[in-house]
């Protein structure tokens, strides 16, 4: 009997030493999947660590370089809604004037959290984008740094002693040339870098002319490494009509800038102001 008890005893000091488990079954909350569909916003996001939750991306997503492997659903013009649906996001990122009314409402219909934003292309709008991308997913400490090195990036801009007239040009092949006007990216770019935009006077881009051209008389270009590519080379660039009566054209002043880099104004804008600043100060020494 002695023994028995022992053994009961033993049984319960075990049993009252056992932790009891919940009814509940605890969970974890389930991973936001993501869909952005534009590169700024999807630089964003990675800069802020989301990277993991992103699983689809339109084709202006580039960076960073990781961010490739992922399935690609196209321009976000000729986007379709049963390509993002079949990626089950559970939230999609947009620019307000780049998502059609049509596709954000098929996506809100399917169950998906719609996220649009307005895009200036400025210092303060592009802090203001960065602000709001991160607080939509709870990164605002992130976006606090990444505002902070965009300041930090800016203090990098060096003054020159002569302002040189830039003329960016968009190429898609020697069929398509167009030049930026009042208010665009490549404008502003130009403009906090220190230099004058060689064409003023209309906004939104229009079609580069010989006559246009030569009254511009730029004294370098400026252009995308896509579009340098799509004129196959510099060769391609110089044998533009009217092109070899500029300045540009006759001293071969070039600058040539990833597209996303120099016009997203997104994370990286401070870095990209700066290297155009430099690489300005370094074709007008060449050339003077």
């Amino acid at each position: 009997m002695r023994k028995l008890i022992l053994i009961l005893c033993s049984a319960l000091t075990v049993s009252c030493s056992t932790p009891a488990r919940s009814t509940e079954e605890t969970t974890e909350a389930p991973k936001e999947r993501i869909v952005s569909l534009n590169g700024t916003l999807t630089e964003i996001l990675c800069a802020s660590g989301l990277e993991s939750s992103i699983v689809g991306t339109d084709v202006t997503s580039a960076l960073p370089e990781s961010i490739q492997k992922l399935p690609k659903l196209g321009h976000v013009k000729s986007l379709n809604a049963e390509g993002i649906i079949a990626l089950s996001p559970t939230m999609v990122f947009g620019k307000k004037d780049e998502i059609k009314p049509e596709l954000e409402k098929q996506l809100i219909e399917a169950g998906i959290k719609v996220l649009l934003f307005e895009q200036e292309y400025s210092v303060d709008g592009s802090k203001r984008l960065i602000k709001e991308v991160c607080a939509t997913v709870n990164a605002e400490e992130s976006g606090k740094k990444l505002i902070t090195k965009i300041d930090e990036d800016l203090k990098g801009i060096s003054s020159m002693t002569h302002v040189p007239r830039v003329l960016f040009i968009y190429a898609r092949g020697a069929g398509t040339l167009m030049v930026a006007g009042d208010g665009t990216q490549m404008q502003k770019m130009i403009s906090f870098s220190g230099a004058d935009n060689a064409v003023n006077g209309f906004p939104d881009f229009k079609p580069l002319t010989p006559e246009a051209l030569l009254e511009a008389n730029p004294d370098v270009i400026l252009m995308f490494e896509s579009g340098v590519e799509s004129l196959e080379g510099e060769n391609g660039i110089w044998s533009i009509p009217g092109m070899a009566d500029t300045k540009a054209g006759k001293t071969k002043q070039l600058v040539v800038m990833d597209g996303l880099y120099v016009s997203g104004f997104g994370p990286r804008l401070g870095q990209a102001v700066t290297e155009l600043n430099k690489k300005l100060i370094s074709v007008n020494q060449t050339s003077n």
